[in-house]
């Protein structure tokens, strides 16, 4: 079993999926805006509580493992959101949602969609109803969905009561650029190694990324964080474990405008607001991705 080093948090995880049957991922770079990477933290929070309708699926209907990849999400491409596993019923089911138009949405296991809920407007409360009642029309038993959980998530009005406000698209709109343009980046990087770990979006710090295995106890974390509280926008990771020290680290050049973190955690970073013109975001960020493992594997290769 492979150490997942992600950001302030550490799993367990098994590669579920070979490297040859891995779905392959869109290679088309959304542009963004660089100069709105730092406008978009209640969006960001308000998709992050929404995020948890998906892993609750997980939580509530599949056996819990002890490296929680259960509760995990997946971002599918064809449907702009991020999806929970699939979950056994007599009509197989997923439970994700979508940032543009802000909405929870049901699929069938095959990713074709069955019911779509907006939450502009709605509550927790009321989308969690709406969720049960369409498991139950697909064969489960709506009343074990539950939106109990064993970890803690950034806080937010709507979890206190207050209704979703998607009024401000543009900022969900750019979210759903993050995640398309990380779900891409990290698709090509994992198909060229054979020891990359599936792509997962992880409830509690809201991150979609991979596990490169190097050797024994040595592994590569490679990522994609909409915000958090080490930066407060989007940015693209990449750490490894054992973690070196910051001088070690600060020592290897990065391309691409990343620069090295060395606070709590050590990793090579590139923050949203560092992009450059729509033009060469795409390869900017795979010379910081490319550049950054390199450096992690010289790191490594050190211990």
């Amino acid at each position: 079993m492979l150490i997942v080093f992600l950001p302030g948090f550490s799993v367990e995880l098994v590669p579920q999926e070979t490297h040859e049957a891995r779905r392959p991922s869109p290679r088309t770079w959304q542009p963004i805006h660089p100069e709105a990477a730092a406008r978009l933290t209640d969006s960001r929070l308000q998709l992050h509580h929404a995020a948890q309708f998906g892993a609750a699926a997980g939580i509530s209907y599949l056996k819990h493992l002890p490296d929680d990849s259960h509760t995990n999400l997946e971002w599918i491409p064809a449907l702009g959101g991020l999806f929970s596993r699939a979950i056994p019923a007599q009509r197989s089911f997923r439970v994700g949602v979508r940032p543009v138009k802000l909405a929870v949405l049901v699929v069938t296991d095959e990713n074709r969609p069955i019911s779509e809920y907006p939450l502009h407007g709605r509550t927790i409360t009321e989308a969690k109803d709406w969720i049960r009642s369409q498991i139950n029309l697909l064969g489960a038993d709506g009343s074990r969905y539950t939106l109990a959980r064993h970890y803690e998530i950034p806080r937010h009005d709507v979890a206190i009561g207050e209704s979703f406000d998607a009024s401000e698209q543009a900022c969900f709109e750019e979210l759903s650029k993050w995640f398309a343009n990380g779900a891409s980046m990290l698709g090509t990087l994992t198909r060229t190694s054979s020891t990359a770990s599936e792509i997962r979006c992880w409830p509690c710090n809201f991150d979609i990324g991979t596990l490169i295995k190097v050797s024994s106890g040595h592994a590569i974390g490679v990522g994609l964080e909409p915000g958090d509280d080490y930066y407060d926008e989007p940015y693209f990771y990449v750490n490894m474990r054992p973690q070196p020290t910051a001088s070690r680290a600060r020592s290897r050049p990065l391309w691409g405008g990343g620069t090295w973190h060395t606070d709590e955690w050590v990793g090579a970073v590139l923050c949203g607001s560092r992009l450059g013109a729509a033009s060469s975001q795409e390869r900017q960020t795979r010379e910081f991705l490319d550049s950054a493992v390199s450096a992690c594997r010289a790191l490594l290769a050190l211990d």
